[in-house]
């Protein structure tokens, strides 16, 4: 399946891809690591659990910081994905094979791979403890066990996924079904949901909602679609700058939107979706829909739910400033698995990655961390197939931007950088430990300011 639009690339975007590949580091020899293998050790001075965005990144920096050889990731999954594209990918503008790559081919050369799966955290006696029944022992210990899906939460899935005309960004199982989907649909209820739980890239649920729109009205079917998005939230965007943008747009594209509304049931069979009010408990609306884009509900994972390290709603229990665990000094946490007050992106994972690297090293030291992390993140918000609102904000919800022009603007420059540039330095730059996040960036283009 051929990708719905290419953009063409303008030269400033060409000369800013130039300039990244210039300083990104030059590939070496990887050591390919497909199994844990009889010498695997059961002791490392660093280990990181989880080998997406959070843990590669980690691994890389750790290996700079203690050798290779003192270093290994426990992580159970063949493949890993650079999940922000699927909304691409789920609107027919990616394929979904630029998306994965071999475990084993981003896991930092030298460092081991402990192919198996967490079931058991004892911080007490800085140890872990392996699906396969393996204990591992560690002198500093990085979390990044990323979030997990509940697709199951909701009455009717994920069995529903085997009918027509419904679909997830959220999975690499479901992702295509969106597109599918989105190519059958011809008139009725396009619905798009927010479940009432904190999720991974909270932009995403309505960002296939203005693709789909876009999508219909290059098909002509757009007068023929309903376009509903039913949010669990009370407002569209978190940020006001950006909400004010969003809703605009909205308006002008006739959209609905209908705030604490909580999607509990598919009846996929007869292409229902059951939602409550959660202003109104017990009270419950059935919608018929061509078309439904599933946002599942989000939790911490199970290993860390009912684990030592965790707080009283699961996550990982760390410093906001420093990402260092708050009862134990030698265990470290990153990305969505924590409870950083801060909205769970692959860009919040790349500066605190450059955070955490400091902490780290300061703690191995015996000294105390200075730099702090500011809550950055980051939310590309696609509106059209070749235009993004890009939102870049901290903890206290304020604009963080990087670029010296209003970034609430549609524009096609941050469509490409979504689309090409950024895969570009998670692949090349992120999960080798070089990118911290732009806030070097942000100090060149405003002048120096903060």
């Amino acid at each position: 399946m051929m990708p719905l639009v290419a953009v063409a690339s303008s030269p400033r975007a060409r000369l800013l891809t130039c300039l990244l590949r210039l300083a990104a580091p030059q590939p070496g020899p990887r050591q390919l690591r497909t199994d844990t293998g009889l010498a695997a050790k059961n002791h490392y001075e660093v280990l990181v659990l989880g080998g997406g965005s959070g843990g590669i990144t980690m691994a890389s920096r750790m290996k700079r910081r203690v050798g290779a050889e003192n270093v290994a990731i426990v992580e159970p999954s063949e493949r890993h994905f650079y999940q922000p594209i699927w909304t691409l990918v789920g609107a027919g503008a990616k394929q979904l094979s630029s998306s994965g790559r071999p475990t084993a081919s981003v896991i930092p050369s030298g460092v081991e791979w402990v192919k198996a799966r967490v079931v058991e955290l004892n911080p007490d006696k800085n140890c872990i403890r392996t699906d396969n029944d393996k204990e591992i022992s560690y002198g500093y210990l990085i979390i990044a066990l990323g979030i997990q899906l509940d697709y199951e939460k909701i009455k009717g899935l994920p069995e529903g996924f085997a009918y027509p005309k419904i679909g997830s960004n959220y999975s690499v199982n479901t992702v295509e079904k969106t597109w599918k989907a989105l190519q059958d649909f011809k008139e009725g209820n396009a619905i798009f949901t927010f479940p009432n739980t904190p999720i991974k890239c909270a932009g995403a649920p309505q960002k296939i909602m203005y693709l789909s729109e876009a999508y219909f009205r290059k098909t002509g079917t757009r007068p023929k679609a309903n376009i509903i998005f039913n949010t669990s939230l009370g407002a569209i965007f978190g940020v006001k700058k950006y909400a004010d943008a969003l809703l605009e747009i909205i308006q002008e594209r006739n959209l609905t939107v209908n705030y604490k509304h909580n999607l509990i049931e598919v009846r996929a069979d007869k292409q229902e979706a059951v939602f409550e009010n959660l202003d109104k408990p017990g009270e419950t609306h059935v919608m018929s829909y061509e078309m439904l884009h599933v946002t599942p509900p989000m939790s911490s994972p199970d290993v860390l739910k009912t684990s030592p390290v965790a707080d009283a709603a699961g996550w990982v229990d760390v410093d906001k400033e420093t990402l260092q665990h708050k009862k134990y000094p030698n265990v470290f946490g990153i990305g969505d698995c924590t409870n950083l007050p801060t909205s769970k992106t692959a860009a919040a994972v790349a500066a605190q990655s450059g955070i955490l690297d400091k902490t780290i090293s300061l703690v191995m030291k015996n000294k105390t961390s200075v730099k702090k992390y500011d809550g950055y993140t980051s939310c590309p918000l696609v509106t059209a197939y070749n235009r993004v609102i890009l939102a870049e904000f901290d903890y206290n919800g304020q604009p963080l931007e990087t670029f010296p022009f209003d970034q609430s603007k549609e524009r096609l420059s941050m469509y490409l950088m979504k689309a090409d540039m950024m895969p570009y330095l998670y692949w090349n730059m992120m999960l080798r430990g070089y990118w911290g996040g732009p806030a070097f960036l942000r100090k060149v283009f405003h002048l120096g300011m903060s």
